[in-house]
């Protein structure tokens, strides 16, 4: 049985950019796609980088207990990770890495215990991180105000994770990432 390894953050912290460092390491990680009910921005596709679901489809979803975790992050705009997904990964063995808000990721580390790996990524600031999203210039000012705001409620919940990860420096916390990982994994 595999075992999972979660990385939650706020939004614009790095969480992104150390789970894709680590799926390219050779650690035999399978990544957890999850959905949500936003379009998908840029490059994004469906079934590779999210399930993209009408937030009518999502919440038909919700209602017939589909997820393992899921959340309404903005208004309409649902992020969560479908148990089938999960059970099939977990039933082929796989070690399942997931990019997860804050709260889907403590409540998947409540539901797998032992077996789950919670880490929070922290931004160095809030204005590091107000800096970093409008250098993504994918979002307008409005909603990088959101997501700031946001992103003071949600380092409230640091300390229910396993491991406190502040992404200052990238190849430091890529570094202390794959550590973690293989401590966690036996490697």
């Amino acid at each position: 049985m595999g075992k999972l390894l979660i990385f939650s953050a706020p939004s614009g912290s790095g969480k992104s950019t150390l789970v894709n460092y680590l799926l390219q390491q050779p650690l035999g990680l399978s990544f957890s796609v999850s959905a949500t009910s936003r379009p998908p921005r840029g490059a994004e596709q469906d079934g590779v980088d999210y399930f993209f679901l009408t937030p009518e489809e999502f919440c038909r979803r919700i209602g017939a207990g589909e997820f393992l975790e899921y959340e309404e992050v903005y208004p309409n705009r649902y992020y969560g990770t479908l148990k089938s997904q999960v059970d099939a990964q977990l039933e082929a063995g796989q070690n399942i890495l997931f990019d997860v808000d804050v709260v889907g990721g403590c409540n998947i580390k409540k539901q797998y215990g032992s077996r789950a790996l919670s880490v929070f990524v922290q931004p160095p600031s809030i204005e590091e991180l107000r800096r970093r999203l409008a250098a993504r210039a994918t979002d307008a000012p409005e909603v990088i105000e959101e997501r700031v705001a946001k992103a003071a409620y949600e380092l409230s919940f640091a300390p229910q994770f396993d491991l406190i990860l502040i992404n200052d420096r990238l190849e430091q916390a890529q570094a202390e990432a794959l550590q973690a990982v293989k401590v966690f994994l036996d490697l």
